[in-house]
């Protein structure tokens, strides 16, 4: 799986020979990540909010197509001149697209032109990058960050469209796991309040990639606190289950309540009874839920309505983020994987978590001017803020400060919960 970037970008831009090595792994971890899928399997659309695997793939490839290539390669020629149409994705400034809804009823172009779309970029960006221009590598970074978040959205997705099949469908087999046991019990990290920097760039000397909704540094109150030192698990949610929690709905927030109700939902999404107990549906086919594994595929609803259950709260963004500063140490094996790994103790697992926080700018945000400006800027509104990494998440997109942000109604994603308690 995908190495963390190279530590020398950390001291600024890569040099020019850096960022080929780094372009040619991350677009080689995409391919990686679809071989296993059939053609039919890169075409399934399976809701809205999701994206056939050719489209992910092709779409990152226009990425670098549309915003590096077409102005800073002189002579480059355009692969295919509807395929801007057919794979911009929100992008107002660079002109209309195909409906989101319907990327799947795309047949063609087939999984063989998009591989060569991407070989014809591919061979172009590396004549690009050995020019060495420093902002057009900078950009190349930016690029490969994106493609590395369609990396998790190409699992996440394809998840989902495999569970609406009868037959279970093995993304890829599972691996030989240790026996189900108890998760280690659950600690507190004391977070004593006061003014706190928040923001990449808040700690002397951070430096690297991050994206303008991690800046600028700004300021927080904190109010004295601890954060639980790792997710709620399988089993611990299962009590909720247990004791009556989707049909109780003095913990539920009113939308949320609503739409369990409408929607029947009785458990995370991807679990179905079996017997007296419980199945999950994985990337590994259906398993046995296993008690000592972070629940995930949950909403921010059911997250709030768990931790109101428990007698606590979800933690701001900003009471993770410090407690990730000070707490938080490194993974050695933080490699993409398609389910997630028994609990430990520590800010880094394989789940995203909730917080209390909506996605809003931070003070004195103002998105870049032109088109990129889109990327983050355009989404501050009805979302929450999620933190830390999931299973599927490429390394280096653990930072801190990192801002991930879904509709509080998402559960085809890797999300999880961990608990707050004021002190």
């Amino acid at each position: 799986m995908l190495d963390q970037i190279d530590t020398t970008m950390a001291a600024g831009t890569p040099t020019a020979a850096e960022a080929r090595r780094l372009y040619r792994r991350v677009r080689d971890e995409t391919e990686a990540l679809a071989a296993p899928l059939s053609a039919e399997d890169q075409t399934i659309q399976s809701m809205p909010d999701a994206s056939p695997a050719k489209w992910h793939r092709a779409h990152t490839t226009w990425f670098f197509e549309t915003f590096l290539l077409q102005p800073h390669l002189p002579g480059y020629e355009v692969f295919h001149p509807d395929f801007g149409y057919v794979f911009n994705s929100y992008y107002e400034a660079v002109g209309p697209r195909h409906p989101r809804p319907a990327r799947g009823q795309l047949s063609r172009p087939g999984i063989a032109a998009v591989a060569a779309y991407r070989a014809h970029v591919d061979a172009a960006m590396d004549r690009l990058l050995a020019q060495g221009d420093p902002a057009v590598v900078a950009l190349a970074v930016m690029g490969l960050h994106h493609e590395q978040q369609h990396q998790e959205l190409l699992l996440t997705d394809i998840k989902h469209a495999f569970s609406g099949s009868p037959i279970h469908p093995v993304y890829v087999p599972a691996p030989a796991q240790p026996a189900p046991g108890a998760p280690p019990p659950m600690g507190w990290w004391p977070l004593p309040g006061g003014i706190e920097r928040i923001g990449f760039g808040a700690v002397p000397g951070e430096a690297g990639f991050a994206f303008d909704n991690e800046m600028p540094v700004h300021t927080a109150l904190l109010q004295d606190c601890a954060v639980a030192d790792r997710p709620v698990s399988n089993g611990e949610y299962r009590a909720f289950m247990e004791d009556g929690g989707y049909r109780r709905p003095e913990f539920w927030l009113s939308e949320g309540w609503a739409l369990a109700q409408a929607a029947q939902w009785e458990a995370p999404n991807y679990w179905h009874r079996q017997g007296d107990g419980w199945q999950v549906f994985t990337l590994h086919g259906l398993q046995p839920v296993r008690d000592d594994e972070p629940v995930c595929h949950i909403s921010f609803f059911e997250a709030a309505a768990y931790a109101d259950w428990a007698g606590k709260r979800l933690p701001t963004e900003f009471e993770w983020e410090i407690a990730a500063r000070r707490h938080g140490k490194p993974v050695e094996d933080d490699a993409v994987r398609p389910h997630p790994r028994p609990l430990q103790p520590g800010i880094r697992q394989d789940v995203w978590e909730w917080t209390a926080s909506p996605y809003a700018p931070y003070p004195g945000y103002h998105p870049q001017p032109g088109a990129l400006g889109e990327y983050n800027g355009k989404f501050m509104v009805n979302q929450m803020v999620l933190r830390g990494r999931s299973c599927a998440t490429a390394p280096g997109h653990d930072r801190p400060t990192y801002r991930n942000f879904f509709p509080a109604s998402a559960r085809w994603q890797f999300s999880g919960l961990r608990l707050a308690e004021d002190r």
